[in-house]
C-alpha cells in the first residue's frame, strides 16, 4: 500500500487533493478576512461575538437548505463533472466577493459568505463520498488523514494570508480570492472520471420529504448514524473554539489580529498533523478504539483553558513577534492546551469518517454525506445561538469554552453508551499497545457484510477482546450464562450485547433462548461468535467441539470463520495455574497470532470445524518454533 504522502502522486487521489485543499484555502482565506474585520471594528467583545457567529451561521445554513438535492446530484451524476461546475460557480461567487471587499460594506459581504455556503453544500457530498470509490479498503483511513491534513492546511494557509492580507491591503485580498478559485478550476480538470452512484434516480424536489429519505438512508447502519452524530457533535464543538478565537486572543490574551491568526493557525495545523499520527497509529485500518481517547483529551484541554489565570498585558496590545518573545507560562499553557486540542480532535473525528465511507450503502453514499452535512449544518448553527446566547447572557469566552469541554464528556459517553465497539476498541488499542503484541493474519477472511459465524478456541477470559480486534465489525458474543449474570459485570455483558447460554442441565429455558437469540442476530445480518468447546480449557489443549454449533447453521446455514488463538496460554487471563487472574501479572510484552481462515460451508460439522481450528493453531505454534 502506498504511503499517505505516495497517494498525492496518484492520478486517483491527487487532483481531487488539490482540488478540495484550494476551494478550503479560498473558503477560510475570504472567511477569516471578514471575520478578522468584524472583530476589529466592533467595540466591546458582545458585538464581535454577535457579528461573528452571526456571519459564520449565515454561512452554515445553506448546508441545511441544500444538501438534500445536493446529495441527490451527487449520486445521480458524474462526480468530476460536478466538481468542475461548482469550481466554475466559486470564480463568479468570488468576483462577487472583491466587489464586497471594495465597497467595504459588511451586509453585502455576509451576504457573499452566504454563497460561499451554498457553492461548499454541493461540493460536500462529493468530497467524502468519492473516496471510497477511488481508494482501496485498507487506503480510507490514510485517504481521509490526507484529506483532514489537507483541509486544515488550508485553513491554517488561508487564515495567515486572510488575516495578513486584510490587515495589509484589503485590495490585494479581493485578487487573490479570484486567483485561488481560478486555480481551483484548473486542477478540477484532472478529476478522473467516476462511475456513477445511482443513474436511474429519481430527484425529490420536496425539502420534508427528502429529508425524511435522507434520514432513513442514514439509520440504515447504526453505527453509521450515530458515527454521523459523532461528526456533527465535533463540528459543534470545533466551530464554538473556531468562532471564539478572536474574541478570546483580544480579551484574555491580550493579542492583536496577529496573535489570533498565530493561535487559530496553531489549532488547525495540529488537526492536520493528528490526523496522519492516527493514521499511522491505526496500521493500515480503522481503529474505533482511537474515537474514546481523542474524545477524553478534548474535554481535558478545553477545560484546562477554563483553569489558566490570564493577566493580561498592559498597554497596547501584543504583536505575534512580542507574544512569542516574552512568553509567559501562561501563555505557553493555551498553546500547549490548544495543540492538544486539535490533536485528539483528529483521532476523533479520522476514524469515524472512515467508518461512514466503509458501511455505508455505496448506491447513495452522496446522500449519507449529505445527510451528514444538514446534521452538521444543524449543530453548528447550534453552537452559533448557543454562543450568541451566552454571550446576552454575560458568560465569557473562557466559561463558554469551559461549558463545551463539559457537553463533550456527556455527549461523548451517551454515544459510546449506545456503540459500545468504541469503548471495546479503545480497550483492545490500549492492550494491543502495552501487555500484548497481537499479529493477525487473514483477517481479509471475514466477510465485510452479511451473517456470519464465528468458531474460535476458548484460551482465556480476553478471548473476547483479542477476537474483536480481528473483527471489523461489530460481534456479538456468547458466553456461559454463569458468567453473564455476576451483578457487577452484567451491565457491561448487556451492553456489549452478548448472548448468555447454559447447557439444558443447568438451565434449558436459557439455553432455548440463547439459540432464539442467535438466530435473530444472524437474521439480521450480524455476525456471532461462539467458542464451540464450552469452557475455558484447563490444559492448553483443543477441547471437542459441542454438537451446538450444527443445531445454529442447520438453522441458519450461514458462513462459518474459524479463527485460531496462539499464545495466550500461559497469559494472566488463562488457567495455566489453575486460576486464572490469580496473584499479580507479570510485565511482560506476550505475542499472541490470531489467524483467521477462509470461510466454511454452513454444512461442516463440528468435528469438521475443530479439526480446521487445530490445524491453524498447529501451524502458528510451527511458526513461532521456527523463528
Amino acid at each position: 500500500m502506498s504511503s499517505s504522502f505516495g497517494l498525492l502522486k496518484e492520478k486517483r487521489f491527487g487532483p481531487f487533493f488539490w482540488t478540495q485543499f484550494l476551494g478550503a484555502f479560498n473558503d477560510n482565506l475570504f472567511k477569516n478576512g471578514l471575520v478578522i474585520l468584524l472583530a476589529y471594528r466592533a467595540t466591546t467583545e458582545g458585538e464581535g461575538g454577535f457579528w461573528i457567529n452571526l456571519a459564520l451561521g449565515l454561512f452554515i445554513l445553506p448546508f441545511f437548505i441544500f444538501s438534500p438535492i445536493a446529495g441527490q446530484i451527487a449520486d445521480k451524476y458524474e462526480k468530476a463533472k460536478i466538481i468542475r461546475i461548482v469550481k466554475v460557480a466559486e470564480i463568479l461567487i468570488m468576483t462577487l466577493g472583491a466587489v464586497g471587499f471594495w465597497i467595504n460594506n459588511n451586509i453585502f459581504l455576509i451576504f457573499i459568505l452566504f454563497l460561499m455556503g451554498v457553492h461548499s453544500t454541493f461540493f460536500g457530498p462529493i468530497k467524502y463520498s468519492i473516496l471510497p470509490q477511488n481508494l482501496k479498503q485498507n487506503e480510507l483511513v490514510a485517504g481521509n488523514a490526507m484529506i483532514e491534513l489537507g483541509t486544515f492546511l488550508a485553513i491554517l494557509i488561508g487564515t495567515i494570508a486572510g488575516g495578513v492580507l486584510v490587515e495589509y491591503n484589503v485590495h490585494v485580498l479581493s485578487f487573490a480570492i479570484i486567483g485561488v478559485a481560478i486555480l481551483g478550476y484548473l486542477t478540477s480538470r484532472s478529476v478522473p472520471k467516476v462511475p456513477i452512484a445511482d443513474p436511474n434516480l429519481k430527484f425529490n424536489y420536496n425539502f420534508f420529504s427528502e429529508i425524511g429519505a435522507l434520514l432513513k438512508i442514514a439509520r440504515e447502519e447504526r453505527s453509521v448514524h450515530l458515527s454521523i452524530l459523532g461528526i456533527s457533535w465535533f463540528w459543534f464543538y470545533g466551530a464554538t473554539f473556531l468562532s471564539q478565537l478572536p474574541n478570546f486572543t483580544k480579551y484574555f490574551v491580550g493579542g492583536s489580529g496577529s496573535v489570533g491568526t498565530l493561535l487559530l493557525a496553531i489549532f488547525s495545523l495540529s488537526i492536520g498533523v493528528g490526523s496522519i499520527v492516527c493514521e499511522k497509529l491505526s496500521k493500515e485500518d480503522i481503529e474505533l478504539g482511537l474515537v474514546p481517547f481523542g474524545a477524553f483529551g478534548m474535554s481535558v484541554f478545553a477545560l484546562d483553558l477554563f483553569f489558566i489565570k490570564y493577566q493580561m498585558p498592559n498597554g497596547q496590545l501584543l504583536t505575534a513577534g512580542s507574544f512569542f518573545k516574552h512568553m509567559t507560562f501562561s501563555q505557553a499553557r493555551i498553546v500547549v492546551d490548544l495543540a492538544l486540542i486539535g490533536v485528539f480532535g483528529s483521532f476523533y473525528i479520522v476514524p469515524l469518517y472512515a467508518l461512514i465511507q466503509k458501511r455505508g450503502n455505496p448506491a447513495h453514499r452522496s446522500r449519507l454525506i449529505a445527510w451528514l452535512n444538514i446534521d452538521n449544518s444543524f449543530f453548528i448553527v447550534g453552537s452559533t445561538i448557543l454562543s450568541m446566547g451566552l454571550y446576552m447572557l454575560h458568560f465569557n469566552t473562557i466559561q463558554i469554552f469551559a461549558i463545551v469541554a463539559g457537553l463533550n464528556f456527556i455527549v461523548s459517553l451517551y454515544i459510546f453508551l449506545l456503540i459500545p465497539e468504541f469503548l471495546f476498541r479503545f480497550l483492545i488499542w490500549i492492550l494491543a499497545s502495552t501487555i500484548y503484541r497481537i499479529e493477525i493474519k487473514g483477517k481479509e477472511n471475514i466477510p465485510a457484510s452479511g451473517p456470519v459465524v464465528i468458531v474460535a478456541n476458548h484460551v482465556s477470559f480476553i478471548d473476547w477482546f483479542i477476537i474483536t480486534a480481528a473483527c471489523r465489525r461489530p460481534t456479538r458474543f456468547v458466553m456461559d450464562h454463569s458468567f453473564f449474570f455476576i451483578p457487577v459485570f452484567k451491565w457491561f455483558f448487556i451492553l456489549a450485547k452478548a448472548i448468555p447460554i447454559a447447557s439444558a442441565k443447568e438451565n434449558a429455558k436459557v439455553k432455548e433462548k440463547s439459540f432464539e437469540l442467535i438466530s435473530q442476530e444472524l437474521k439480521q445480518n450480524q455476525l456471532v461468535c461462539i467458542f464451540p468447546e464450552g469452557s475455558i480449557t484447563h490444559n492448553g489443549t483443543l477441547s471437542g467441539f459441542r454438537p451446538g454449533i450444527e443445531r445454529i447453521l442447520a438453522k441458519d446455514p450461514v458462513p462459518v470463520v474459524p479463527i485460531s488463538m496462539y499464545g495466550l496460554w500461559g497469559s494472566f487471563f488463562s488457567r495455566h495455574k489453575g486460576r486464572a487472574m490469580s496473584g499479580l501479572p507479570r510485565p511482560q510484552r506476550r505475542k499472541i497470532i490470531v489467524t483467521v481462515g477462509a470461510p466454511l460451508a454452513p454444512t461442516s460439522s463440528a468435528a469438521v470445524l475443530e479439526q480446521r481450528v487445530q490445524q491453524m493453531l498447529s501451524e502458528s505454534e510451527a511458526l513461532v518454533k521456527s523463528v
